[in-house]
């Protein structure tokens, strides 16, 4: 969440938590058929790099044991307001025993490919993503309306990256643009209630390059000595509406959600329990695309979100929402428990939505066979697929390994995908 530090509600079924994690230490129940369909699935996708590597002489197949899979759809690193590295978060992750791990910075892909380089050491699965800063407006109201409110849309964007990568970074680097101009009127807010912050020092928590949110300049207040610690900020001067609170030049929550299913994205909604009418965000963002909510946190399912997703016909995703920053208030990476169910539900709805957006960036770099357009295809690329290959001289046996690491022997065998494996080759041919 970052930049929504607001408290955890008690779960709706708090109470039914509890006695079934009283049970986790017990017998292991037998999965259902069902379960197991959807666990084979699953393994088939996180486990690709072990089926398809040509590097790893010491892969396991991924249908030899039922390994526990642990899954982590809401992270942030320094990119955005995190205090861990990609690469560190990686390690982290791999410590907790995920094996599925999606980096969602704040309005930014920048970290991607270094998660992906860490990933590639620990045997982690990187889904690229990223936590899009929105406002959501009430009716024909305007945008400073003291009833509007900001919402977070997650997007979830193929191994390949999102489609059409140049509108995504000009996108989101608007928004980035938006967060400066954000931050300098919270400091100025906080200079008039006599609580100098210097925006030097807020610009060196953030992070050279980094556009710097509500959580930069609370920790700017507590070195200041102006509160005791970050909750205290929050609570006290920067909840959505509070007097040194800034909005930035965020995109309607509507246009988000239509950008990211625009681009080869699947969009869930962030943290609903933050919003003040979560169904009539959900609603709205329903009409123009919205894929799922996030109804999973470490504290269990809220059946409150769980229900507002079945009443819309939307996916339950959920994630940790974690940053690094220590302490009892966070939860820990991989500490979300998503059923099986959930993820499969997830992937049957993602994978032919990324299946697309990786023939559309293959399509599009035929058509136009540069290295400009072969760049976010290397950004996106496991860099040990470069082993021994030079993507530029041999893009097609470049791509053919990244296309073994992206999608399932059934996916791959599509026709279409044939097709573009011919035209590749051609291309190969030419370049020699």
């Amino acid at each position: 969440m970052g930049d929504k530090e607001i408290p955890k509600k008690e779960a709706v079924n708090g109470s039914k938590n509890k006695k079934k994690k009283k049970k986790r230490g017990g017998s292991k129940r037998r999965m259902t058929s069902e379960q197991t369909s959807a666990y084979n699935c699953v393994s088939e996708w996180v486990f690709l790099d072990r089926s398809h590597s040509p590097t790893d002489d010491f892969a396991l197949p991924w249908n030899q044991s039922k390994e526990k899979l642990v899954f982590e759809f809401h992270s942030h690193s320094i990119h955005s307001d995190g205090f861990l590295s990609p690469s560190k978060l990686v390690e982290r992750a791999h410590q907790n025993g995920v094996k599925v791990l999606s980096l969602t910075d704040h309005d930014t892909l920048s970290g991607i490919p270094e998660a992906l380089e860490a990933a590639s050491r620990f045997g982690i699965k990187i889904i690229p993503g990223v936590e899009i800063s929105t406002m959501f407006t009430q009716g024909s109201q305007g945008r400073d309306s003291a009833s509007n409110e900001p919402v977070h849309i997650l997007a979830y964007y193929s191994s390949c990256g999102p489609a059409k990568f140049d509108q995504v970074d000009k996108f989101l680097s608007s928004i980035r643009d938006g967060r400066f101009l954000r931050a300098e009127n919270m400091i100025l807010k906080l200079n008039k209630l006599k609580l100098p912050v210097k925006w030097e020092q807020v610009a060196k928590i953030a992070g050279k390059g980094v556009a710097p949110g509500r959580l930069h300049v609370a920790r700017a207040m507590v070195e200041a000595g102006h509160v005791e610690n970050l909750r205290q900020a929050f609570s006290r001067y920067l909840y959505d509406g509070g007097p040194a609170y800034a909005t930035g030049s965020e995109p309607l929550a509507e246009e988000a959600v239509q950008f990211i299913c625009d681009t080869g994205g699947v969009a869930v909604l962030a943290h609903p329990w933050a919003l003040k009418d979560p169904i009539a965000v959900v609603r709205r963002l329903k009409e123009v695309g919205l894929h799922g909510i996030e109804a999973y946190r470490s504290d269990g399912k809220l059946a409150a979100y769980s229900d507002l997703a079945d009443a819309y016909n939307l996916l339950k995703l959920g994630g940790s929402d974690f940053h690094g920053r220590g302490g009892k208030q966070e939860s820990e990476v991989g500490s979300v428990s998503l059923p099986m169910l959930a993820v499969h539900e997830f992937l049957k709805v993602a994978r032919p939505i990324w299946a697309t957006s990786i023939r559309e960036i293959l399509e599009n770099y035929i058509k136009y066979p540069s290295e400009t357009n072969l760049q976010p295809i290397m950004s996106f690329g496991k860099p040990k697929v470069c082993r021994g290959i030079s993507p530029a001289s041999c893009p097609s046996d470049f791509i053919s390994r990244c296309l073994s690491l992206w999608l399932t022997d059934e996916e791959r065998q599509n026709p279409e995908f044939e097709a573009i494996k011919l035209k590749l080759a051609a291309i190969s041919m030419n370049n020699q």
